[in-house]
């Protein structure tokens, strides 16, 4: 994803989800009303012609040799809605729209290889991005102009003057589009290395030495504002730090986490995070809610607990997934997009934050005598003000520290905080929420999944097994077609699109891990389902690199191969992590051999931009240190299973079966009235032990 100005990234809710929508009549409604997605339906009244992205919209822009004004956006953005309110919905603009060109609306969260295509394009032409991102195209989808937020005079200034040009000159647009083509080909290129060796651990050493100069050592995170949460870095610092016994990095990733669980970027009151903080001590948020980062941040924070036994930690994973549950979940089991940030206030605006900041005068009356102890766990004060005399909670002290301050226990501390946050969440409850985007996304399910099954595996909480099954089902029923593709989105028993790779690789990821979790092999079955799939329909020969989308689909510009870790992490990353853990269980196959070569392939860049391949960095591990296949086998395999899996051993599989199971792995070991344990590396086994205990003794180096 790419990093776009904040005054772009401002989310807006336009109602509230908890209101009744009144009975509107519309002067105008366009060909977006026949979509399900959100963003798009916010658009189909307005007087612009607008289309959703199909071949035959494109098609009829080439016989009407029209171009194409291409919108792209999604349904928290709050300056699509001020260039809506601006533009498309105003009479003049849309006379200009519609006389000339073909007009497209993009969710970006429904179509991101298209919206990775025109980023790209955007950032070319103005050295920058964001959204709304509005490209002008050949009617083949050649773009050669693009622009962000842009008001209406402007607008239809910059748009007569496009027509004007493309009528006019067409060999110096056409000329233009090309070698912006090309230019697009050329910043995707994946060079085949074959000639070099893997990354070596030295060599690894030297690059997170050199990311540590980035590193906010006392606030946790990078030296910027705004600060995004990056948990596949952190995930990779916590994996780097116990393996290597970095001691510093430990101390570094504690601080990051600490701070942001301290943070206005946590919601203290509900539980979950926004999606990332506008200054450098995680305090004022971007209040939007995102799927995609709580069930990473569930996953983290559930992976650190396992390390530290730190309560904070734990506290996080369960109000996180509380959160999800009461304002994400579905109850066909799947799970929603996103909250927005702005809500109505108590004068019926819409204001950023509206839900979730507070007076002081609010909370003085609500909390009476323990507003003393609250005011100093939360900052109400010159630390916590945010702006307009509304605070944002946000803590900077130990529970320890404030007990000792207040001469009570640290239970009794946090029974009266609780208490006080339960009476919070009691009042905010009679407020306007934000407007929930329900369509519900293949690849953010698949990282929520692997949120749970890792609370799951680490926290030991039952409830989180069941909704584990339950959205694992799900994908299962509604997501994958009966040629073993999976769908992108679904809505209201609707899905419209062919899913991309981030979604193969999530679902694969999440699938095994439910795996180890349960021993069920129809996980571990259906995500080999998925990957070779993935194998048939995405792989390219040439690079041996994996497309963002399948060969099935309708062709683009270019066909995207995605290797940057961003805020989620690449598709590539994860499938050479799939593929890496397959080859552990299914060594006859290839998928050793291109998860190695995809490593080679990007390797490259660690040395200078580490954080930016993070989750490729695993690998790095995987492949210098002792990898272990750990199979379980006997009457108790799942309660010994169980017990070997709360231990956060990140270089490890784990597979288990009552007697002869039907992987390699499982074969031969079982041995009448005995539950055993076989420790492996690449299928050569230790003596098989009876313990989890042993098996850990057998994990040291």
């Amino acid at each position: 994803m790419k990093k776009a100005p904040v005054y772009l990234l401002i989310a807006v809710a336009v109602l509230s989800c908890n209101q009744k929508p009144k009975e509107v009549t519309h002067e105008y409604t366009n060909a977006l009303i026949e979509e399900s997605s959100p963003y798009l339906l916010q658009h189909a009244h307005n007087p612009v012609n607008w289309e959703a992205w199909r071949p035959d919209v494109l098609e009829r822009a080439k016989k009407e040799d029209k171009p194409l004004l291409i919108s792209i956006g999604y349904a928290a953005c709050h300056w699509c809605h001020v260039m809506e309110k601006e533009c498309f919905e105003d009479e003049q603009v849309a006379k200009v729209m519609n006389e000339n060109f073909i007009n497209i609306k993009i969710d970006r969260e429904e179509r991101p290889d298209v919206d990775q295509i025109y980023m790209d394009a955007i950032q070319m032409i103005s050295g920058q991005g964001g959204w709304p991102l509005n490209i002008v195209a050949l009617p083949d989808g050649r773009p050669f102009w693009g622009a962000t937020y842009v008001p209406k005079d402007n607008w239809i200034k910059s748009l007569e003057q496009l027509i004007e040009l493309y009528n006019k000159d067409r060999a110096k647009v056409t000329k233009y589009a090309t070698d912006l083509a090309n230019g697009l080909h050329a910043i995707n290129l994946v060079e085949n290395d074959k000639d070099t060796d893997l990354y070596s651990l030295k060599q690894l050493d030297a690059s997170v030495q050199n990311w540590t100069q980035y590193f906010d050592t006392f606030l946790g995170g990078h030296k910027q504002a705004p600060k995004f949460m990056m948990p596949n870095n952190w995930d990779f610092l916590l994996h780097y730090a116990t393996a290597s016994d970095k001691p510093d990095i430990m101390e570094f990733v504690d601080t990051t986490l600490t701070r942001m669980a301290y943070g206005g970027i946590y919601d203290h009151v509900g539980g979950g995070f926004s999606r990332y903080a506008v200054d450098t001590k995680w305090h004022v948020p971007h209040f939007e809610k995102m799927l995609y980062d709580n069930g990473q941040l569930t996953s983290l924070y559930a992976k650190a607990y396992a390390v530290t036994k730190n309560e904070l930690y734990k506290d996080v994973v369960e109000e996180t997934i509380g959160f999800v549950q009461e304002e994400l979940l579905d109850p066909s089991g799947g799970f929603y997009s996103s909250l927005d940030a702005d809500s109505l206030d108590e004068n019926g605006e819409l204001e950023e934050g509206a839900y979730y900041v507070w007076t002081k005068e609010e909370l003085t009356q609500l909390l009476g005598d323990d507003y003393e102890v609250f005011q100093e766990y939360f900052n109400i004060n010159s630390y916590g003000l945010w702006e307009e005399g509304n605070y944002v909670l946000i803590r900077d002290k130990s529970d320890k520290k404030v007990a000792e301050k207040f001469k009570v226990s640290v239970p009794e501390l946090k029974t009266k905080i609780n208490n006080s946050l339960a009476l919070l969440k009691k009042e905010r409850s009679k407020r306007s929420k934000p407007r929930l985007d329900d369509k519900i996304l293949t690849s953010w399910n698949g990282l929520m999944l692997k949120g749970l099954v890792d609370a799951y595996r680490y926290l030991g909480n039952e409830e989180y097994l069941s909704l584990a099954l339950k959205n694992a089902g799900f994908i299962e029923s509604q997501m994958i077609t009966q040629d073993g593709s999976l769908l992108r989105n679904h809505k209201e028993g609707k899905s419209s699109i062919n899913a991309f790779l981030d979604d193969y690789a999530t679902v694969i990821d999440a699938y095994f891990s439910l795996y180890e979790v349960t021993f069920d092999e129809k996980w571990l079955n259906l995500a080999k389902n998925l990957l070779d799939y993935s194998k048939k329909h995405f792989f390219d020969d040439a690079s041996e690199m994996f497309f963002y989308t399948s060969d099935k689909d309708e062709s683009l510009i270019r066909r995207t191969i995605e290797v940057d870790d961003n805020v989620i992490s690449s598709s590539n990353s994860m499938m050479a992590i799939n593929l890496y853990k397959f080859h552990k269980i299914y060594p006859e196959e290839t998928y050793g051999d291109i998860s190695g070569q995809m490593l080679k392939n990007v390797q490259k860049d660690f040395d200078t931009r580490a954080q930016s391949f993070s989750n490729w960095l695993h690998l790095v591990l995987f492949q210098n240190q002792n990898f272990y296949e750990i199979a379980v086998v006997g009457d108790d395999y799942k309660t010994l299973g169980q017990q070997i899996s709360k231990e956060y051993v990140p270089n490890s599989i784990l597979v288990g079966s009552f007697g002869e199971g039907s992987i390699d792995l499982l074969q031969n070991r079982s041995v009448p009235e005995t539950t055993l344990t076989y420790v492996c590396i690449e299928g050569a086994c230790k003596l098989p032990v009876t313990s989890a205990q042993e098996v850990f003794e057998q994990l040291k180096p």
